[in-house]
């Protein structure tokens, strides 16, 4: 080889050895479908029409969060692309478009996902595709199952935890109390039965003294809550979506019965639930919260409610800052927005449940003084405190202490 040739061909490879071990090239991302050093895919799927449209303002607040996020550079200069879409809260439908956002979009996760039917119909094809179905919007405890599930992961306190801290109030400040249950005639209404029963324990068969089911395509719940008030109960445990919950609590001040009313807390909006039901029938139900309540005014200080309000000033001015369910999203968007930026560049879906399955102490701004979340491998439900609430004027007043009390799945 003339020696022209040689040293070039040695400088050729010195050059793509320096190249290779430059910084920029071992930053380059490690990726699965739905993923680039451009962009990062994410599905969604929620009820924008049907029995739970209320939950809808959920996706559009994400839709709204992750256009901050991509207006300030993405993650790790990655622009999120949020696909969403409307299953009207009906498993079939649901099923429908996981596969789409699968199969078609190519999406790297289903990010929350809202409702219990809804996720359970998918459950299975998202770990048999290996799919990360993260951060589901439901309590339900079936979530936290890493061994049979794990790609699907929970967000909020589980139904049965809330239930069972119902209970321990209702045995300590009611314990010859008479309870009459209204719930939804699905998974989300059986997790939170068995919590009050298992919270209840030997006294829940005298306690419990009548049980109603609903439909979610029952136009009205009525005929219900006068069975049971008929039943004779001083204590009514509420178990339903927004649309239902207000109907129930209308309903019961219609006919004068005044129970201990327990309102389970995916329904404590303000602006979709209490206020439609009208404040004057909504005061001294009590429920529980992990979330700080934007009608409250101790808030008003508070760094953490600044900061939302100035995103949904920005980014989403129409929204309503009555509504909890807008906190929601903007909070389960930041967990999200955590996890991604901890995959660093690797981008691949078992990245995303390893760093998902390793969050330690994360506190966020709308999160209520004493809730963090943590994970482990063995541990897929973030989120296990909650607050007792009761409600008093136009708004939800705090008491007690925050309390954990986490079921496994």
């Amino acid at each position: 080889m003339p020696a022209f040739e040689w040293r070039w061909a040695t400088f050729s490879a010195a050059l793509a050895i320096a190249v290779a071990m430059s910084p920029a090239a071992l930053a380059q991302g490690k990726y699965d479908t739905g993923a680039s050093d451009t962009e990062i895919k994410i599905g969604n799927i929620m009820p924008y029409s049907g029995p739970a449209s209320a939950y809808g303002v959920i996706g559009r607040t994400e839709a709204a969060y992750f256009n901050k996020i991509n207006a300030e550079g993405g993650i790790n200069g990655r622009k999120i692309n949020f696909i969403s879409y409307d299953d009207g809260y009906s498993p079939p439908k649901t099923v429908e478009q996981a596969r789409k956002l699968v199969e078609s979009d190519e999406v790297l996760l289903i990010f929350n996902s809202l409702g219990t039917p809804p996720n359970s119909a998918i459950q299975k094809y998202m770990n048999a595709k290996k799919v990360p179905q993260l951060f589901v919007a439901t309590g339900a405890t079936k979530w936290n199952d890493p061994k049979d599930f794990p790609w699907t992961m929970g967000w909020q306190p589980n139904y049965q935890s809330e239930s069972r801290i119902y209970a321990k109030y209702i045995l300590k400040d009611h314990p010859n109390g008479k309870i009459a249950v209204l719930y939804q005639n699905d998974d989300y209404g059986k997790d939170y039965l068995k919590g009050l029963k298992d919270g209840l324990g030997a006294k829940a068969g005298s306690m419990i003294v009548a049980e109603e089911s609903y439909e979610t395509t029952e136009p009205t719940i009525d005929s219900h809550i006068v069975t049971l008030k008929a039943s004779g109960a001083d204590i009514f445990f509420n178990v339903t979506t927004p649309k239902f919950a207000a109907q129930a609590i209308r309903k019961i001040a219609e006919i004068g019965w005044k129970p201990v009313h327990f309102l389970n807390n995916v329904s404590v909006s303000i602006g979709s639930v209490m206020k439609p039901a009208g404040f004057e029938n909504d005061q001294g139900i009590i429920s529980s919260a992990y979330l700080k309540d934007p009608t409250d005014p101790q808030w008003k200080d508070d760094a953490g409610m600044k900061e939302w309000s100035a995103f949904l000033d920005k980014y989403f001015p129409d929204a309503n800052r009555s509504d909890i369910n807008v906190v929601y999203g903007y909070t389960v968007a930041q967990g999200l927005v955590h996890v991604l930026k901890a995959c660093g560049n690797d981008l691949t879906r078992a990245n995303v449940m390893k760093q998902a399955a390793n969050i330690r102490d994360l506190e966020l701004g709308m999160f209520l003084p004493g809730v963090k979340v943590n994970t482990s491998p063995t541990d897929f439900a973030p989120i296990s405190q909650l607050q007792l609430e009761r409600f008093k004027g136009d708004s939800w007043e705090r008491f007690g202490d925050v309390i954990s009390s986490d079921v496994g799945g």
